[in-house]
């Protein structure tokens, strides 16, 4: 099965775009991984929050198959240890199916018809990190939780 990321948005921080490639390099050892960057709109001063949604959320449809498992990073979604997240995506990748998909989405979220797309909601914590951040940080937790289930020595209890 091969895991997505899909973002809304290009990682322009140089130190955060270095450690996303270091971490989306180390999880191709351990499975298929796709980064998509959609591209920030152009153009928006006329448009609204909700417009602006509105069309991030279509780019982001475009990106997922119909058989594809799409859970969305979102600060209301649920928390997880990094052992309980090991487990969850190991159950996951069990499952099969033809791709496990998560989204990052822009400055105003996502629209109402990505989040009924998604099977799901998964949160990094309950502070706010900012969206080019929340990319490394969460390549790295997909990565830990490889660690973890591979029993290699990263993690510790």
């Amino acid at each position: 099965m091969e895991l997505k990321l899909i973002t809304v948005g290009k990682t322009d921080v140089p130190w955060v775009k270095e450690g996303l490639d270091l971490y989306v390099s180390r999880l191709r050892h351990y499975v298929p991984f796709t980064l998509v960057e959609i591209p920030q709109l152009k153009n928006v001063s006329a448009f609204t929050e909700e417009q602006i949604k509105e069309k991030e959320g279509e780019l982001v449809l475009k990106q997922i198959a119909p058989g594809d498992a799409v859970f969305l990073l979102d600060e209301h979604g649920k928390e997880y240890r990094s052992v309980e997240w090991a487990d969850w995506i190991s159950l996951r990748l069990a499952r099969g199916g033809k791709a496990l998909v998560f989204v990052i989405g822009g400055a105003y979220g996502f629209p109402k018809k990505v989040y009924e797309r998604a099977e799901g909601k998964v949160s990094l914590s309950r502070m706010t990190f900012s969206h080019q951040m929340v990319r490394t940080i969460f390549a790295e937790q997909l990565y830990h939780a490889f660690t973890i289930i591979r029993g290699e020595p990263y993690h510790h209890e």
